[in-house]
């Protein structure tokens, strides 16, 4: 298998390596990848679950009686900081975790942090099902967050450094595609939970720990990447493992010698890569990994992975309906997730993002228009039928592409841009950055709707627009760009090339 190719290679077997797709490499990857599972598991259920009368009737009595009332504000019926904490406590403690991630992976290497990151997550699984109290509830979603947060570390990297460079970009994609896999896998569940009766909602958390035993387990199987290998001093393992997914046919000690020399040069530069990264020469690197992801979260994709059932629920769809309508949202998701993986290496990582900007900015404002008709200020009116299923199209338009642009990217361009002797301090970061958003939006969205009615909508185009305008202007082109080069793109740049140094001058000062 690990010679096995399904790529074409040229004569120069270096040139090859480059762009030999081995089956090995493929069935790594995704293991790896399946971190995403956990993940889109995790940010599906947790809409479904708050939508569940037995679940809201245990941990949250106050909505049942919101929705009781005879004419409810339809923009306040879910605003509870209690009911918010279940959703955001996981981010809170994702944030701390992929932070600490960063150094543990230096010892244990990446294999090592997705390992540790499965079975903490397991445990937090547990304890939300058996969960009494809310207390007990919140502690598990703790849980979960701390493993989210090394596997979300760890993944993304993993694969980046073990994809062929020309598809590199198809590779981490991936990540993106089981992320979604596991939302579309999660409004499911749901669905069949709805239907169980009072402890349908332990089923909903239950179901967690597939994911995670299928990527717990595949990591004991994997090698770790031949870059954390030789970080940690392990040749002729990093030789293996380099061999192992590049084939047989292929110079792979050109490309190890490469590393050994790239990773020297990291050595003596610093051994402490969070002070390092915020040196001057690493601003472009310090920037994108901590804007990137806090954008991601701007795009206002919180709203559909979320709370897409507790939004469809406050515009008068039944609890069968909210669920069935997340399902098709994620199914959307999911399926553009392949649009990404076809597109980012051939059409590159900045059309995909300024496209998808226009697109969303355009589909927030229409929303805006359509729930200031139906609901007005008050938020009293009824949705009418047809509106309901225009916001449900314009959810899906939003949500394809996303799929195909911040999704992905958010995973792909942080991970790639840093330098070797600050990747787990860039790839920390950038977690960290996306879940700090992520926290602050998941437990303020709904006070936000309650209080901003349809502005809500307007709030997240506006914030679509600065992003795009930012990725036009400062992110440049990465599409098949070694690693060990990508640092001239930031030279070439109009803006970054003051920040930076010259490369070749760069690293021939490190090797001194």
């Amino acid at each position: 298998m690990a010679g096995g190719t399904f790529a074409t290679q040229g004569s120069d077997p270096r040139h090859a390596a480059e762009g030999a797709i081995t089956g090995s490499v493929v069935i790594i990857c995704i293991v790896a990848a399946s971190a995403g599972l956990i993940f889109g598991y995790d940010v599906g259920i947790s809409g479904g679950v708050t939508a569940m009368p037995p679940f809201l009737e245990k941990f949250f009595p106050s909505i049942p009686k919101k929705m009781a009332e005879a004419k409810p504000n339809q923009y306040c019926i879910f605003d509870s900081q209690a009911l918010t904490a279940f959703t955001s406590s996981l981010y809170i403690s994702g944030l701390v975790s992929s932070l600490i991630a960063g150094r543990v992976s230096t010892t244990t290497g990446r294999r090592g942090i997705l390992i540790i990151g499965g079975i903490v997550f397991m445990i937090g699984t547990i304890l939300g099902v058996v969960a009494v109290n809310l207390a007990m509830l919140i502690l598990g979603r703790l849980l979960l967050g701390f493993g989210v947060g090394f596997t979300n570390q760890a993944a993304p990297i993993y694969v980046t450094e073990m994809a062929p460079p020309k598809w590199r970009g198809a590779f981490t994609t991936a990540f993106q595609s089981f992320l979604s896999g596991g939302v579309l896998f999660a409004t499911i569940i749901n669905w069949f939970a709805s239907k169980m009766g009072e402890n349908g909602w332990r089923f909903s958390l239950g179901c967690a720990g597939i994911p995670a035993i299928i990527m717990t387990v595949g990591a004991f199987f994997i090698p770790d990447t031949p870059s954390s290998l030789i970080q940690r001093g392990q040749l002729q393992k990093a030789r293996q493992s380099l061999n192992q997914v590049r084939g047989v046919d292929s110079d792979t000690e050109a490309e190890l010698n490469d590393l050994i020399n790239y990773h020297e040069a990291a050595k003596a530069a610093t051994k402490q890569p969070y002070k390092t990264i915020f040196r001057r020469k690493y601003r472009p690197h310090l920037v994108m990994t901590a804007a990137i992801p806090a954008f991601q979260q701007l795009t206002g994709i919180n709203i559909v992975a979320f709370y897409a059932p507790v939004l469809f629920r406050s515009i008068g769809l039944s609890l069968s309906g909210s669920l069935i309508g997340a399902i098709i949202l994620g199914f959307i998701n999911f399926s553009s997730a392949f649009v990404s993986a076809y597109s980012v290496d051939r059409f590159g990582r900045r059309l995909l993002f300024l496209e998808a900007g226009v697109q969303t900015i355009l589909c927030q404002l229409v929303l805006a228009y359509i729930f200031s008709a139906e609901l007005g200020t008050a938020g009293t009116s009824s949705f009418s039928k047809g509106s309901a299923v225009l916001v449900l199209v314009l959810l899906c338009i939003t949500s394809a592409g996303f799929g195909w642009s911040w999704g992905p990217l958010t995973w792909i361009v942080p991970s790639e841009i840093s330098p070797l002797e600050v990747r787990p301090a860039g790839q920390g970061i950038c977690i960290a950055s996306n879940f700090l958003f992520t926290f602050i939006l998941s437990q303020a969205f709904l006070s936000i709707l309650c209080k901003m009615k349809y502005g809500v909508f307007l709030f997240y185009a506006g914030w679509v627009l600065i992003m795009t305008v930012f990725v036009g202007l400062f992110l440049p082109e990465t599409k098949g760009i070694p690693l060990q080069e990508m640092d001239k793109i930031w030279q070439d740049h109009w803006f970054w090339y003051r920040f930076v140094e010259d490369p070749s001058t760069d690293y021939a000062n490190m090797i001194e």
